[in-house]
């Protein structure tokens, strides 16, 4: 009894682990073009809510950043 039943969960699991797809994530990461007057602050401040130092962490590690220069152009991933 107790063998037929760990089998049947076996079986269930199995199919599930087959038919199930994956979400896709959260889609493309969104980027963002330097304009001359941006800062790293402007930036978290207009696309991050809440503490901006926070987004400016976010940024700096995402874009693989060691400091807060940034030229107009450039091309940063948001988290």
């Amino acid at each position: 009894m107790f063998g037929r039943f760990v089998i049947l969960l076996l079986a269930i699991a199995l199919l599930v682990g087959i038919v199930a797809r994956p979400s896709g994530g959260a889609g493309r990461p969104a980027s963002y073009v330097v304009k001359p007057t941006d800062t790293l602050w402007t930036i978290a401040t207009r696309h991050y809510a809440g503490d901006p130092r926070e987004g400016i962490w976010k940024l700096q590690h995402r874009n693989h950043l060691t400091g807060t220069t940034l030229v107009p152009g450039q091309r940063l991933v948001l988290p």
